[in-house]
């Protein structure tokens, strides 16, 4: 991994150079913000080590560039005021993380590490990207994965696709998981067999065996022509049963039989078909406590939990939303429509209770009623509003706190010297004092 380290201080350049090399890392090294620029511009960067105060240009504003130029660029602030608002500030700008000076190398390599294992992560995500794009045949699949959460989704996929076993994907409802179903499908060997899904809530028990097994002609009432079942209709492809903790628990034991034996009968016949079917199944629930409560097959459960994949919910993934707004608005070709950043502000922040189902609704209700071209809060469904006025209130009343909180600790620090806090603080005397009487902070009498 290239690394490049922005400091304005040469020892302090100097020592991190020499302890990352040793550790195999390449690195280079630059003593303001206008020759990191430079360097970003020429080399192959994936991170950079960024002091937050140096003369001319500010760490803020390198990486704030470094952004616009590559957004997929990684980040490790180095700063003297290791506060809550300083972690907040350089994370809202995109750094993955900062660290406190004197540096602690032992931390700041544990650092690195993680931020190498995630970048592993996403070259899988994008090699499963590039595979999508040269599958042929009807289902174009386009997967929104700017976080990290859905980008380890995608290499999980990548990885069990190539093999034959049964994966079980769980994930509130919402979520994608006939999507990640399907990726698995298309990034198999069985890619150009068929993919057959079937909604195990939606099948009536009456007709579940007919359904998933087929039925001979007069087998019952009804039952006017032969009719293949999905196994039958998978064979040498994919069967992707979906919402499988919603199949009651008598016929369960059908399910399992056909899973182990790899031969189904047609209702109505005595006649065994041999099935090659690779089985997806996907949930809501948390099947391994229905097994506790008795309401699931334990042997069952075992034979589709194989390989496990958890897609997280959206409220885990804000990074996505954005881009899944714009794909949103392309998909359904919604016109010159963009959506203002305080509209932005109110959707990222909003709980997703229906996950990607919901924000795509959302998004088509919004641009259908929309008032212009561009969406301002106002337009927004009376359920984002809400969540916003409700939360706005609490949010204020978080941070009235914990300045109050900085503001006390500062003052402990400095022995009740104001101009010493107010140093620490980064704000004037005056400042101060103004937000000491704000927050009825007084000096304590101690006799």
């Amino acid at each position: 991994m290239n690394i490049l380290i922005v400091d304005d201080e040469e020892m302090q350049r100097e020592l991190l150079k020499g302890f990352l090399k040793h550790q195999g890392y390449n690195v280079l090294t630059a003593k303001n913000g206008e020759e990191a620029l430079k360097i970003f511009s020429s080399e192959p960067i994936q991170l950079v080590l960024l002091d937050q105060k140096m003369p001319g240009l500010k760490g803020e504003e390198v990486l704030e560039r470094m952004k616009k130029e590559n957004p997929l660029i990684r980040a490790i602030m180095i700063t003297a005021y290791g506060d809550v608002d300083t972690a907040v500030s350089v994370m809202k700008l995109g750094a993955d993380d900062f660290i406190e000076k004197p540096v602690d190398l032992t931390a700041l390599l544990e650092k690195i590490e993680n931020i190498e294992r995630e970048l592993e992560v996403e070259e899988d995500a994008e090699h499963v990207n590039s595979k999508i794009e040269e599958e042929p045949g009807p289902l174009p699949i386009k997967i929104v994965a700017q976080s990290r959460a859905m980008k380890e989704v995608l290499s999980m996929a990548r990885r069990v696709a190539k093999a034959p076993w049964t994966v079980l994907i769980r994930g509130e409802t919402g979520t994608g998981k006939e999507l990640i179903a399907r990726l698995i499908h298309l990034l198999s060997p069985r890619k150009n067999s068929p993919f057959i899904e079937v909604n195990c809530a939606a099948i009536p028990e009456t007709l579940f065996e007919s359904e998933l097994f087929g039925h001979e002609k007069g087998a019952f009432t009804g039952a006017t022509s032969m009719r293949k079942g999905r196994f039958e209709l998978a064979h040498r492809g994919t069967l992707f049963l979906d919402e499988v903790g919603e199949l009651p628990i008598n016929l369960q034991p059908k399910l399992l039989r056909a899973i182990q034996e790899k031969k189904i009968s047609r209702v109505g016949s005595e006649r065994d078909i041999e099935i090659d079917v690779r089985l997806i199944a996907a949930t809501n629930r948390d099947l391994k406590q229905m097994v506790e409560n008795g309401q699931f097959r334990e042997d069952l459960y075992y034979r589709l939990n194989v390989l496990e994949i958890e897609i997280p919910p959206l409220r885990q993934r804000k990074e996505d939303i954005p881009a899944l707004v714009e794909f949103f608005l392309e998909k359904y070709k919604l016109g010159p429509i963009r959506f203002s950043p305080e509209a932005m502000d109110v959707i990222i922040k909003y709980p997703f209770p229906g996950n990607v189902r919901e924000l795509e609704h959302i998004i088509q209700r919004t641009v259908t009623l929309a008032r212009g071209p561009v969406i301002k809060p106002s337009d927004l469904p009376p359920e984002l509003r809400r969540h916003q006025a409700e939360t706005q209130g609490s949010l204020n009343e978080r941070l009235e706190a914990l300045e109050k909180e900085m503001i006390l600790s500062a003052l402990e620090k400095a022995n009740w010297v104001q101009t010493k806090a107010a140093e620490q603080l980064g704000i004037s005397e005056r400042v101060l004092r103004y937000k000491m009487n704000k927050h009825g902070i007084k000096k304590p009498n101690r006799e």
